[in-house]
């Protein structure tokens, strides 16, 4: 590890949204910097503001701490603050900690900007828009038990059909057979006998989950009990 670089740069159609650059990783010796740059943009009166984790390898509990802490002030000026790109290792935590509760991860710069200039509440799941606070609460506190160490590749998406399903179908099976899997640990299921040897990438899952609905537990529960 070699420490974090991290840049700010405008963007959006005024030019009125932040985004943060960061990169290396961030634990308790380096979010500091990370911490600065966000303070700044809050004391500049930049309220909508995208912090790009595509090149950060790891975020202790400190680093989530600080997207955490920010985010009610942030969103009582009006704006919001949205991750984008996070790594497969990054977004197996930030899914494990609940933040997706709290706040929005999108693949790409371009879906976030979207977002801010679409208003941002299409996407925003009930839990997010009527119980973030209490979300916050119980994540921060699960934070203590630490990031894991997660491996994922990123193989192309081959399709494999198995008693007439298709790779889909063996998706929605897994994913609605145990709906509290992590992504990582549904990829590893469906590269089994029991789910057709389905071999899928990490972000071609993520994209097929999402298609169908499924992309989050309480979805998945919620289908469970109604199928």
């Amino acid at each position: 590890m070699e420490g974090i670089q991290v840049s700010v740069e405008r963007t959006g159609a005024n030019r009125n949204i932040a985004v943060i650059k960061v990169g290396g990783y961030i634990d308790t010796t380096t979010s500091a910097e990370l911490e600065h740059s966000l303070n700044t943009l809050i004391k500049a009166n930049t309220y909508k503001i995208i912090i790009d984790l595509g090149n950060v390898d790891y975020i202790s509990s400190a680093g989530w701490g600080i997207f955490i802490s920010e985010i009610k002030g942030i969103r009582e000026k009006g704006g919001d603050l949205k991750l984008i790109r996070m790594i497969p290792d990054v977004f197996e935590v930030f899914e494990l900690l609940e933040f997706h509760y709290i706040i929005k991860s999108f693949d790409t710069l371009e879906e976030a900007i979207n977002d801010f200039e679409d208003g941002g509440e299409s996407a925003r799941p009930a839990a997010y828009k009527d119980s973030s606070e209490s979300h916050t609460e119980a994540s921060t506190a699960t934070m203590a038990k630490g990031n894991k160490d997660l491996q994922a590749d990123q193989a192309h998406y081959q399709n494999t059909k198995t008693n007439a399903l298709s790779s889909t179908d063996y998706v929605i099976r897994a994913a609605t057979e145990n709906p509290m899997a992590g992504t990582l640990k549904l990829k590893k299921m469906l590269n089994s006998s029991k789910y057709g040897n389905v071999r899928i990438g990490y972000f071609q899952l993520r994209k097929v989950l999402k298609q169908n609905n499924l992309d989050s537990k309480n979805k998945r529960v919620e289908y469970q009990s109604t199928n």
